[in-house]
């Protein structure tokens, strides 16, 4: 598979060979318009990914608002912040070696998927008050709209869902 073109990034939904032939024939910011805003990265597993991780979709968010124009709020930053954060760390502390952190805008709503290595599906725990830990996948179900793990043929992936549209108060 070809690279995809500086400037341009592929959604999972369009492969590298789709933009690339695009690009070839339109101007970039029609390219650009046509497709879901999506980025990926991978991390080593380490506790230092956690942070990276946050930093990474503060940076994503931060581009789509400079470069789209897109309306996205402090909280919908920190919502998505909190759940990469959460997401990535279970990846961690569960799972041996890399896992992949991938964002895309898809109309009104942020998917935020993280994949490891370990294909034990994640449970959430009922909510008890007094246990110390555990709390990660319950903090994300309450944040996001939806909230899916499912077995890959290495792994797991985890997809929350969050809405960029502003809420009422």
């Amino acid at each position: 598979m070809d690279p995809v073109p500086a400037g341009v990034a592929a959604s999972p939904r369009h492969t590298a060979q789709d933009v690339a032939e695009e690009t070839a024939s339109a101007p970039d910011d029609a390219v650009l318009e046509s497709r879901c805003p999506w980025a990926g990265t991978s991390y080593d597993g380490s506790p230092e990914a956690i942070g990276d991780a946050r930093r990474f979709v503060v940076g994503f968010l931060a581009q789509l608002q400079e470069e789209r124009r897109a309306e996205i709020s402090a909280q919908v930053t920190g919502v998505a912040q909190l759940i990469v954060s959460e997401l990535v760390t279970n990846a961690c502390k569960y799972a041996p070696g890399p896992c992949v952190v991938n964002v895309e805008l898809a109309g009104p709503v942020l998917e935020i998927t993280v994949w490891d290595s370990h294909s034990a599906l994640p449970v959430t725990c009922a909510a008890e008050p007094d246990r110390i830990g555990g709390h990660g996948l319950e903090i994300v179900g309450a944040l996001c709209e939806s909230f899916e793990a499912e077995r890959r043929p290495i792994g797991k992936q985890v997809k929350a869902r969050v809405s960029v549209r502003p809420t009422a108060d």
